[in-house]
């Protein structure tokens, strides 16, 4: 007979094995619980709301349901705590996790990617060999999405999934592009000269809800590695290990940015904003920055939800700062980072470029210097719009006439897109109070009422030019902002795309980084009008890989990548005139 305390244990523990769980701990051993591998303290999550209160393991050993496991035991009777076999998770990567979330169930345990993948897929062998992780520098792992495991032995089958992901940087003297294996650039470029030089992450995380909503679409994904208890480490490990000074992060759902996400950045110097979509959805964008590199001048949400405008009835958000450089410029200098997530609807390319189209109005009214210039601008992003689609040629090019465009054809999403409705002219009623030209009509009109003397002639005179053109050609939209992209899509050698994004259904590149380049930036392509104080040069940028690269290793996400999305991360230096 157990005694009388252990037995009020016992009916402590209580499981339902029918759907998706959580594990917190029953007993509040501490007001907060750590992460594996980061120093921030993650609040206690309560477990009023969770069918299952797990106890620690090294106090009471696991709990076993009798008719599985037989009578339940102290666990100094039979020898040290281990997880049944059908969790297939390695404790290896938790310690005292604050939660985790066990998957559906009623998926395959073991998902293996779909067999079509596999064939076509078969041979590849892109990976970090163990021996490879083991011999390789501190600096090399680093390269890696993510740091091998700490026990091998246990653990060969995550070490096997590792992609290394190298560091390129342009030699801007000779026009090229050089692979550097460590993950410093260009010994010679330092702050030291008096420069501003200083990284941009653009990461889509996944958002735990969203995954969940969308099972159908990680068919291939072992369960374990689609618990936010396992996903979150592996996220905040990247992120630690690439140390961007500035992070665009988008699908970030609201109770995880409260609790974990935020409290985590913060301890690393960042200084976090966040706009959560409209409506009932749960995530949103956000944008962090290192408060030892940056200043916050002003942050500015966007919501492209307008309930007067039956076009705009979707709830996806933008954030736009405006971030002044802490050293080695001038007290004036300045640079808008923009981040967003547009409409996923390959059908709806109307609803996508009116919201990009709002998006570049804040912008523009952000940026916006006394002088009628812009400061540079960096837009960062998951614009769920393919390279070449008439929506990226649109940012880059700073022009679009979208007379007779198919609706379903402006994100490029689909080879054979469904229903051929024309994009009405205009594309957006009067009423949005944003022109043609992708600002904000108001703001316009200032700008002209603001402006003197032979700067206010000529600003008239090109006013009067956009205004015929636009009554001319009613059908054109435009901005003024030089835009380059940090990727260039496809691998030099081959030709092969690159791609941002895999799971079951696709794989292709839908993220990007957007950057105002200065005149003399060689990695630039050709753009708009020069209209910015400066600009930005690219030194640098963390390499793609292709298709057959993730499928190596199950696609996304797996053992070590725990987002759909790669993440995006490139080095700048900032040019002032």
């Amino acid at each position: 007979m157990l005694p009388r305390h252990m037995q009020r244990l016992g009916r402590d523990w209580v499981a339902h094995w029918d759907s998706p769980q959580r594990f917190c701990w029953n007993s509040r051993i501490s007001n907060s619980i750590r992460w594996a591998d980061h120093y921030s303290w993650a609040p206690y999550l309560s477990t009023a709301d969770f069918t299952v209160n797990w106890g620690p393991p090294h106090f009471f050993g696991p709990w076993r349901p009798p008719h599985f496991f037989g009578p339940w035991r102290p666990p100094h009777f039979f020898g040290p705590w281990r997880p049944p076999q059908y969790w297939n998770w390695q404790p290896d990567n938790f310690t005292h996790n604050s939660s985790f979330h066990l998957s559906n169930p009623n998926m395959k345990s073991e998902g293996d990617e779909p067999s079509s993948k596999r064939r076509r897929h078969s041979g590849q062998n892109d990976v970090c060999s163990p021996n490879e992780e083991i011999s390789s520098s501190n600096q090399n792992e680093a390269l890696c999405l993510s740091t091998p495991p700490k026990n091998e032995k246990e653990n060969t089958a995550n070490t096997r999934g590792l992609i290394k992901r190298h560091w390129e940087y342009f030699c801007h003297h000779s026009k090229t592009m050089k692979i550097l294996e460590d993950k410093q650039i260009d010994q010679n470029n330092t702050e030291d000269k008096g420069k501003f030089d200083f990284t941009v992450m653009s990461y889509n995380i996944l958002s735990q809800n969203l995954l969940e909503d969308n099972f159908h679409l990680y068919k291939h994904c072992r369960q374990p590695v689609l618990m936010w208890g396992y996903r979150f480490p592996n996220i905040l490990r990247e992120i630690k290990q690439l140390d961007a000074d500035v992070l665009c992060l988008q699908e970030v759902q609201e109770d995880h940015f409260g609790m974990e996400i935020k409290p985590s950045l913060e301890y690393l110097g960042y200084h976090c904003e966040y706009k959560m979509r409209t409506g009932r959805k749960p995530d949103g964008c956000a944008i962090c920055f290192k408060i030892s590199k940056f200043n916050l001048i002003s942050s500015n949400p966007v919501e492209f939800f307008r309930h007067d405008i039956p076009l705009l009835d979707r709830d996806n958000v933008g954030l736009v700062l405006l971030l002044q450089p802490r050293f080695h410029c001038k007290a004036t200098a300045a640079v808008c980072i923009a981040n967003t997530h547009l409409l996923y609807n390959p059908r709806r390319g109307d609803i996508k470029l009116t919201q990009l189209a709002m998006l570049l109005a804040e912008i523009a009214s952000v940026a916006h210097q006394k002088d009628g210039r812009f400061c540079p601008i960096i837009i960062c992003g998951d614009f769920n719009s393919v390279p070449g689609s008439p929506l990226y040629s649109f940012i880059k090019e700073g022009k679009l006439n979208y007379e007779g465009l198919p609706i379903g054809k402006v994100s490029g999403q689909e080879q054979f897109p469904r229903g051929q409705r024309i994009l009405t002219i205009p594309i957006w009623p009067p009423s949005l109070g944003i022109s043609q030209s992708c600002v904000y009509e108001v703001q316009q009109q200032r700008q002209e009422e603001n402006t003197g003397g032979e700067k206010k002639e000529a600003k008239l005179e090109h006013t009067e030019e956009i205004i015929i053109a636009a009554e001319k050609f009613p059908s054109k939209l435009q901005h003024h902002f030089r835009l380059s992209s940090v990727y260039s899509h496809y691998l030099p050698e081959s030709g092969i795309p690159e791609v941002t994004t895999c799971h079951s259904r696709s794989a292709v590149t839908v993220d990007y980084i957007f950057y105002s380049a200065a005149k003399d930036d060689s990695a630039a392509q050709p753009g708009a009008e020069d209209t910015f104080d400066g600009g930005l040069k690219l030194l640098g940028r963390l390499s793609l890989l292709t298709e057959q690269d993730l499928w190596t290793v199950n696609g996304l996400p797996n053992d070590h990548n725990s987002s759909d999305h790669l993440s995006l991360l490139a080095q700048f230096r900032l040019i002032e005139e």
